[in-house]
């Protein structure tokens, strides 16, 4: 191993034990402390330079950070729920959707910015949902499906759009979306159909006393795979992350110490590396640029309004103005997907790198405010 490999493994990893203990304490996100630390001991101090070595690791983290966004999904939820009661979270999306384009198309932004701005950080809505209990009621529930539909319907979107910008417009070759998506399903099928006839040779995964660890062994397999075939199919690797995560899910609602292990393993350090890793690659020459703080400020306002204004359908669900308000604050969180989207947008031409920077700003605002906008609105309602 080469010797600036050594240290900077060193380094990164007294960063991923130490950073989640700081943001405990100081009550910010700990990928917001990553970021900080990965442009600290990069390009400030220059003690730790990117290295193939790292840019691995990373990858393997951000797959496992896409796969675990899937791996929370519960599909079975939008199947107990029906399509009635996801009748006005649709709507909020739709709306979503409708408000982005029509705001980046009339400020001149590129287009694929308005499908980038769709996106939710479902961990996030998830973390302060869950901090006062807020998920166990209607309206938490309702701010949960819509932050889940949010990164779903987007993130397909975007590998449909990804897939059309490729070939030059619509042709056969974007078959391959549709071949992929049934070869997902195929496999879906056979999982399920092996688990209900061999109930034992599953149980062994989520058993964890499993010497073998045979459960991560599946779930990294299953994960590789579909990303492996995803390249092949050249669709982005992250759908295929995701869709092996969701995949495991649903066939495997139950996933007992399985999910705890998976996740102790990828956000322990391969996760941090990852956003380590975009600090230790972010052009620290834009922080003395007063038009590029202008610019994220002017970002974050499009970024908080896409979200705040579909929210106020939810007025027909009779819920508060004031909570529907912190609502909209707390869907405008967004933080790994939207950075893994303008990592796509840059290598297809779609975003300038110096946009990309501006949205690895503005998710750095996004997940430090919005919670805290959330818990404002909230704190208002209940005293009042």
């Amino acid at each position: 191993m080469e010797s600036f490999d050594a240290i900077s493994l060193v380094v990164i990893s007294l960063g991923a034990f130490l950073l989640p203990l700081v943001g405990s304490r100081l009550k910010i996100p700990s990928i917001v402390l990553e970021i900080a630390f990965g442009i600290i001991v990069g390009p400030v101090l220059h003690l730790v330079e990117p290295s193939e070595f790292i840019s691995g690791l990373a990858v393997l983290g951000f797959l496992l950070l896409m796969f675990l966004s899937g791996f929370e999904i519960e599909l079975e939820t939008f199947r107990e729920k029906g399509l009635k009661t996801l009748a006005i979270p649709i709507l909020v999306y739709l709306s979503t959707v409708g408000i982005s384009f029509l705001i980046i198309t009339e400020l001149e932004y590129p287009i694929f910015l308005a499908l980038v701005l769709c996106t939710t950080s479902v961990d996030i809505v998830i973390s302060v949902l869950r901090s006062d209990d807020t998920i166990k009621t209607d309206y938490g529930q309702m701010l949960f499906i819509i932050a889940l539909l949010a990164d779903i319907l987007t993130l397909l979107a975007a590998t449909v759009y990804a897939s059309v910008i490729k070939s030059n417009g619509l042709s056969i070759e974007n078959l391959n979306i549709i071949l992929y998506f049934a070869i997902v399903i195929f496999l879906l099928r056979i999982l399920r159909r092996l688990a209900w006839w061999n109930p034992q040779l599953f149980s062994r995964m989520f058993d964890g006393n499993d010497p073998e660890e045979l459960g991560i062994r599946s779930s990294l397999a299953l994960m590789l795979a579909l990303v492996g075939v995803a390249v092949l199919f050249d669709i982005e690797a992250i759908l295929g992350a995701f869709l092996a995560g969701s995949l495991f899910a649903f066939v495997f609602p139950n996933r007992g110490s399985l999910e705890s292990s998976l996740k102790g393993f990828s956000y322990g350090f391969l996760i941090p590396i990852f956003f380590i890793n975009i600090g230790l690659n972010y052009d620290i020459s834009l922080f003395s640029n007063t038009d590029f703080y202008v610019d994220v400020i002017y970002l974050f306002g499009i970024a908080v309004l896409v979200k705040v204004l579909p929210s106020l359908l939810l007025i027909f669900s009779k819920i508060s103005v004031r909570k529907i308000l912190g609502g909209g604050f707390l869907l405008s969180a967004r933080f790994s997907l939207i950075i893994a989207m303008a990592e796509i947008g840059v290598e297809l031409d779609l975003l300038t790198k110096n946009l990309e920077q501006q949205i690895i700003l503005l998710a750095v605002l996004t997940a430090t405010v919005s919670p805290l906008m959330f818990r404002i609105f909230n704190r208002t309602t209940e005293s009042s």
